[in-house]
């Protein structure tokens, strides 16, 4: 019987998995960064941004675990924390199945917690999801400059799974810089605006892309990889109507 690791402090530097450690083992957290604001009320060492941690911050912690995002977090940034002793553990998230296997690892294999029901209830949902109408979309997850999702992207597989296929998903860049014209000129049946990380409303986003139907979608649920699945299909597919 292989030991399970004992990990006993644990710094988040992704949203997504501050949220997945929190409502397993919320003891095990001691530092987590400001953007990590689930769950509500969470009491731990902020260490600054996901791009910006503050090193010897972290590392007066004295975490057993630091667990970061290959995307969301910088390289030099994680080289530094090794440098000075801590044990990092980098996931890579691309599609919905990859997500649930890094979970899995971070929870269960890194940290050595039972599997947590969460987990279970989250796949079991999105077996469950009906099979859709297809419709055809422009995602923009910024804008001044507008960037949307391009290939090989969390988010981008979700909104396939409930139907919505991106329009840029073959695009050679994950998330390439489009000039609006061009977006409208792909004539697609549906701009999806999520409201992180640029904060998409009625009255900010809609106007650029006239007489295309736009769907205003929660980000956390769009691009958060956690217990936030559990309910993302039901949330995410009554957005997009």
């Amino acid at each position: 019987m292989t030991d399970r690791p004992t990990v006993r402090r644990v710094v988040s530097l992704v949203p997504s998995l501050t949220e997945a450690v929190a409502a397993t083992a919320p003891g095990l957290l001691v530092g987590a960064t400001e953007w990590c604001t689930h769950p509500a009320g969470l009491d731990v060492k902020r260490i600054r941004g996901t791009k910006n941690p503050d090193i010897p911050a972290i590392t007066a912690l004295a975490p057993d675990l630091v667990i970061a995002n290959e995307e969301e977090n910088r390289e030099p940034d994680l080289a530094a924390l090794r440098d000075a002793g801590l044990t990092v553990l980098v996931t890579e998230v691309r599609d919905l199945d990859q997500a649930f296997t890094e979970l899995h690892r971070v929870l269960v294999d890194a940290c050595g917690l039972p599997r947590p029901a969460w987990l279970d209830a989250a796949e079991a949902a999105w077996r469950t999801v009906p099979p859709p109408v297809r419709r055809r979309a422009v995602i923009p997850v910024w804008r001044r400059p507008w960037m949307v999702l391009g290939r090989d992207t969390f988010a981008g597989d979700l909104l396939a799974r409930l139907g919505v296929d991106n329009a840029y998903a073959h695009h050679a860049d994950r998330y390439p810089r489009i000039p609006v014209d061009e977006l409208n000129a792909t004539r697609p049946d549906l701009v999806v605006l999520p409201d992180e990380p640029y904060l998409f409303t009625p009255d900010d986003g809609p106007e650029a892309f006239p007489g295309i139907p736009a769907a205003l979608v929660s980000g956390r649920h769009l691009t958060w990889y956690g217990p936030s699945l559990v309910e993302a299909s039901a949330v995410l597919a009554a957005a997009l109507g």
